[in-house]
């Protein structure tokens, strides 16, 4: 069996309508159920935690019988499980329909497996139409599924020698326009911006996303501060979009657990060479960015602070997976070289 084409479009049609619904704890994912002959009978998507999955917003906007026979064509594998609302695969069987499409396979152990009540039940099944589509969707939420936690982006900027500020702590600008908008659209990727309370006293950044014509991007992360030291009333961030989050506590493990319990999917450290060197000394880093300016400070200002390193043997070694040049500016993206010994951090 293979998709056809009116498939492929509704496909299409519902990867576009699963951008409607909030990147959270649930996965954003689209509906569309087809007639038999391939008519557009209703369209849904998923709203947030503990409304309607996108199947079942489809199928209540028609009447009693009408999607008996119909093909329901699904961003995300049928969900099996009961949570805050019922399976969606018995949803699907109890209104009738008897084809099923979908994307990306679900990779939750608790929900998974709807794909397979349904053709149990004799429903005609097919997976992966669009899946680098509704994976590409999906990334985020898929690698949050995947860590168990939010996915942690590590960046910072740095002179040609390693340092993030001269010896007198001036910093700005040590990287030029192109690279600083690559930083703003990164940012508006996350969910989260993490800065230390030294870099908000120092710097007082807003940790807002914006274009290069100097507006905000639609979607702003998080600003979420550690330290012990209190915000200052005047900080540019107690002026930032979305309310920020102050913690003064020094658990990573359970300040990500705690951010993927609210549904965050991707955290952004920027604020800090002792921020970027808690989470790197902990193993934390998922990505790495170092953007380098081809300019010497010298001093004593490192990019990055104490990672645990005190011989060469114990090098956190990394993969490189891209560089790219940013005006006169480099970025380098690395993540850790996998480990032999499952039980060493990265």
């Amino acid at each position: 069996m293979s998709a056809t084409p009116v498939e492929t479009e509704a496909m299409r049609r519902a990867l576009s309508l699963a951008h409607r619904g909030p990147r959270g704890a649930n996965p954003q994912v689209g509906a569309v159920i087809l007639s038999p002959d391939g008519d557009v009978l209703a369209e849904g998507w998923h709203r947030g935690a503990g409304t309607a999955h996108a199947e079942v917003d489809a199928l209540a906007k028609l009447p009693a019988g009408a999607a008996r026979g119909a093909t329901a064509v699904v961003t995300l594998e049928p969900c099996d499980h009961t949570g805050r609302t019922g399976p969606c695969s018995e949803a699907l069987l109890a209104a009738g329909v008897a084809r099923v499409v979908y994307a990306v396979d679900d990779p939750g152990d608790a929900s998974s497996g709807g794909a397979e009540r349904l053709r149990a039940a004799g429903v005609e099944v097919i997976a992966g139409l669009l899946a680098d589509e509704g994976g590409h969707l999906l990334t985020s939420w898929l690698d949050a599924q995947r860590l168990g936690r939010p996915h942690v982006t590590v960046k910072w900027a740095q002179s040609l020698d390693g340092r993030a500020a001269a010896d007198d702590g001036t910093s700005q600008w040590i990287t030029g326009t192109a690279a600083r908008e690559d930083v703003h659209r990164r940012r508006a990727d996350a969910d989260v911006i993490v800065a230390g309370i030294g870099t908000i006293l120092a710097d007082d950044p807003a940790l807002t996303a914006r274009t290069p014509g100097g507006d905000l991007h639609d979607r702003q992360p998080v600003p979420l501060i550690l330290g012990s030291r209190d915000i200052p009333e005047t900080a540019a961030v107690r002026r930032h979009p979305r309310p920020f989050l102050h913690r003064r506590g020094h658990d990573l493990p359970a300040l990500l657990a705690e951010l993927h319990g609210l549904g965050f999917h991707r955290v952004f450290v920027e604020g800090g060479p002792t921020v970027a060197g808690a989470f790197l000394r902990a193993g934390l880093a998922d990505e790495i960015l170092a953007y380098v300016a081809p300019m010497l400070l010298g001093g004593r200002h490192a990019a990055i602070g104490d990672i645990g390193i005190t011989t060469i043997r114990d090098a956190r070694r990394l993969q490189t997976v891209s560089v790219d040049m940013l005006g006169d500016d480099l970025l380098i993206v690395a993540r850790p070289a996998p480990t032999a010994d499952p039980t060493k951090g990265n």
